[in-house]
């Protein structure tokens, strides 16, 4: 369950769309299905562009690649 404060906004949604999103959230309620759908996006777009940083070297680990692949069990 998500935990969060709430923000009420209207948005508007073609009725078969919010239908199709309820079943593949797997929510039996509209409104923690779009909660729910917009935080999941937000999290997956925070995760690319995490790994996009990652790829272009913003984060300056002493670590070689080598090294924490030997680590790995």
């Amino acid at each position: 369950m998500i935990h969060f404060n709430p923000m009420r906004i209207t948005v508007d949604i073609e009725e078969s769309v919010l239908d199709d999103l309820v079943g593949m959230m797997g929510e039996s309620k509209k409104s923690p299905a779009v909660a729910r759908a917009v935080t999941e996006f937000v999290k997956r777009q925070k995760a690319k562009e995490f790994g996009k940083l990652l790829r272009q070297g913003a984060f300056d680990y002493p670590v070689l690649n080598e090294e924490v692949e030997k680590q790995d069990i």
